[in-house]
């Protein structure tokens, strides 16, 4: 079969194997919900690829000019997937060390009856950067600060709109993030970079989401108290809780600081959080291994299994038991699996022009900045609505909107920034989505009592376009990194 580098998709055309994609993916998460991330909605990614594929032997696209475009996008990511490993092994070794439970410990300290709703945003931001999980955070500590705040007589949308808005500010935020690290990935941009860029955006948002709710407070009238001692005991009782324990972050955040490859500074931050295991928690070693004194064998075991798989820590409080469990690098493979079947999709869609084609198109309609960050933030909202699934808004959007940002000479970091400024926080607003289902089912607050109070959630698509429109913080290719 004769190749050809000239064929060209009509926009109809090109559109297909993302119609394609978003119809099987509408389905699948109907049938599986949440269960559909655990490698079926990946599955599909590869499938659609492969109706891609065959659209372009329609076009005689060579077998072989698809495989070389799958093999060039994939490798484009290697460096972002072995990142993803060992953010799973930091999450395992932070935890045992106690760094995380640290982190929680001292979070949860700063809750004050006076400043309740504030004091919730920042806690779930502290945690939610600690563990990289917004689902996390709202399982454990937000079930917590619901109850909480009933007991205060402070309505449960407020409470919950608080834990929202810091969870995902804190999802957005942290290197341990699956959207981060995907957000990252899939426009090629350094995680840290990435990071960086985020935080114009970002600060602004939840500084606004804080003056917010520090009024809301004040005008809120409570005979209640705040009672976190019992999960205060719960977690100095299983951990020797110590700010030397923050020595680790600390070293992280200072070669981050001294733009250390991040795959260096997770390698180390996971190291020393091993060590400070032995050091620090001798009690928690002991446990996972079975016995009361663990030899050299048996703690080289349990870190080992720490760094590569599932581990949970029992305590006497049921809701601090799921947030002290992680998974490893094995807990990090439905998220790389979901890399992998992205960029096979999107080295289909540029083998065969698709991508070129949408392109031009968006090209052609957005014929300024602004209308090309406000399609991309138009781009993930109909997909977290049609779809149900963040992940995908994210991957999909990154892909068909990555040229445009590019022959528009915007550099990626600004397609990255706003596919999290849009994908990865408005899903908790959606109830069908899978996010917003999972908060209002776990926190027992409707998506419609609290959307109005997740200000951070809602605002955020509205700052990046701000940005956009007054040109702030917006790189060009052709300008030096700031």
């Amino acid at each position: 079969m004769k190749d050809s580098n000239s064929a060209v998709l009509s926009i109809g055309v090109a559109l297909l194997p993302i119609i394609f994609l978003v119809l099987l993916l509408s389905i699948n998460v109907f049938i599986y919900g949440d269960d559909s991330l655990n490698g079926t909605n990946q599955f599909i990614l590869i499938l659609s690829g492969l109706f891609g594929a065959s659209i372009g032997f329609i076009y005689k696209v060579s077998y072989k000019k698809i495989l070389t475009s799958i093999s060039n996008s994939v490798k484009s990511v290697t460096g972002a997937l072995l990142i993803l490993l060992f953010v799973g092994a930091l999450a395992g070794t932070w935890m045992i060390s106690g760094i995380i439970p640290a982190m929680v410990y001292y979070g949860l300290k700063i809750l004050d009856p006076n400043i309740f709703l504030p004091a919730c945003i920042i806690i779930c931001s502290i945690i939610s950067v600690a563990t990289g999980s917004s689902w996390t955070t709202s399982a454990t500590v937000g079930i917590a600060l619901v109850g909480i705040g009933k007991a205060l007589g402070i309505p449960a949308g407020m409470v919950g709109g608080a834990v929202i808005a810091g969870a995902y500010f804190g999802d957005k935020l942290s290197p341990l993030s699956d959207t981060t690290n995907l957000a990252a990935a899939v426009t090629k941009v350094d995680l840290f970079k990435h990071i960086k860029y985020l935080t114009y955006t970002t600060i602004p948002s939840i500084s606004i989401t804080l003056i917010v709710f520090i009024i809301l407070g004040f005008l809120q009238v409570s005979d209640g108290t705040t009672d976190n001692t019992y999960l205060l005991n719960a977690i100095s009782e299983k951990f020797n809780i110590s700010l030397v324990l923050f020595i680790v972050p600390l070293l992280v955040l200072i070669m981050i600081v001294k733009k250390t490859p991040p795959l260096i500074a997770l390698v180390i931050g996971t190291l020393a959080g091993a060590l400070f295991s032995l050091i620090f928690q001798p009690q928690i070693i002991n446990e996972l291994s079975g016995g009361t004194n663990s030899s050299i064998v048996d703690s080289y075991i349990v870190i080992m299994n720490t760094i590569t798989g599932q581990i949970n820590i029992e305590t006497n409080n049921v809701i601090l038991n799921d947030l002290f469990s992680t998974g490893g690098m094995l807990g990090m493979m439905n998220t790389i699996f979901l890399v992998i079947g992205t960029m096979v999709f999107g080295g289909v869609m540029d083998a065969i022009g698709a991508l070129k084609t949408i392109s031009k198109a968006l090209l052609k309609w957005a014929d300024t900045t602004f209308k090309l960050f406000a399609s991309t933030v138009a781009s993930c909202l109909a997909l977290n609505v049609s779809a149900s699934d963040q992940y995908l808004s994210i991957v999909v959007s990154g892909k068909m909107f990555e040229k445009a940002f590019k022959d528009r000479d915007l550099a990626p970091e600004n397609l990255s920034r706003t596919l999290e400024d849009s994908a990865t926080v408005t899903s908790a607003l959606i109830p069908w989505n899978s996010c917003g289902a999972y908060h209002s089912s776990v926190l027992g607050v409707s998506v419609g009592e609290y959307f109005i109070y997740a200000i951070f959630n809602w605002i955020s698509p509205f700052m990046t376009l701000l940005y956009a429109a007054l040109r702030i913080k917006i790189r060009t290719l052709g300008i030096k990194n700031q």
